[in-house]
């Protein structure tokens, strides 16, 4: 069924994406935030830019897409209501898939594919096992594999859901267990996520509450800190259909 609003999509404002290689979804909420109820965008992509559905349903938007060809991707944003979001990400907790551009960068099926696969794990409907079980478990997989930038990013995504120190504790705990002595001296102590592990109980030891940690711990630890950024550039300029 067709959505009230359809009749005036044409008139969007366009932001193509196509060409960019780096993280773009801060430049789509930052024009996103700057559109006025009962008024739309339209982001074109080369595959199917699904993560961004519900980082633009967080700010208030519905939205159709319609896809033109095998590269071209067109999704239009209606405005609806007027939302807040919590963070840079766009959603209610930190963080989007944003290394599903290095895929488009090899081929726009690939990454379309890679879109499908993340959307099946991490957005299921009526999911079996809750958000931050899922988020610790993949935490603790990649900690096992040392890959500590996918660990640290699944730490802060599941002390933003309510994970708290006792069940972080344990966890640790765990991998020294089952990691090793050894292995946990040399390799996940000095770790980014064993970092942003300890921020946490310090501060909560001194008092703050869960936001402000989280302010901290994602300006020290987000996606401008080169060991937990999972793309090669940070910035990038997007561009509004005729801009040069």
């Amino acid at each position: 069924m067709a959505k009230h609003w359809e009749n005036q999509k044409s008139s969007f404002s366009a932001i193509d994406v196509r060409n960019l290689t780096n993280n773009f979804l801060p430049g789509i909420l930052h024009k996103a935030q700057q559109v006025d109820l009962n008024n739309g965008i339209c982001v074109i992509q080369s595959f199917e830019p699904k993560p961004l559905y519900s980082a633009l349903e967080n700010l208030g938007f519905e939205y159709v897409t319609e896809k033109i060809s095998e590269h071209e991707y067109r999704v239009y944003f209606y405005r609806t209501e007027i939302k807040i979001i919590k963070f840079e990400s766009g959603a209610d907790m930190p963080f989007k898939p944003t290394a599903i551009v290095n895929y488009k960068t090899i081929d726009d099926v690939l990454a379309g594919t890679v879109v499908d696969f993340w959307e099946l794990i991490w957005g299921k409907e009526d999911a079996a096992i809750d958000l931050k079980t899922k988020l610790l478990l993949s935490m603790s997989n990649a900690i096992g594999a040392s890959r500590f930038r996918q660990a640290t990013r699944e730490l802060i995504k599941a002390y933003s859901l309510g994970v708290t120190v006792n069940e972080l504790d344990e966890l640790f705990s765990l991998f020294a267990w089952n990691q090793g002595i050894g292995h946990f001296s040399s390799e996940i102590g000095p770790s980014t996520v064993f970092g942003v592990y300890k921020q946490i109980k310090k501060r909560e030891q001194e008092g703050l509450d869960r936001k402000e940690i989280l302010d901290e711990i994602i300006e020290k630890f987000g996606d401008k800190n080169p060991n937990v950024n999972t793309l090669y550039k940070q910035q990038i300029k997007c561009c509004e259909k005729g801009d040069e």
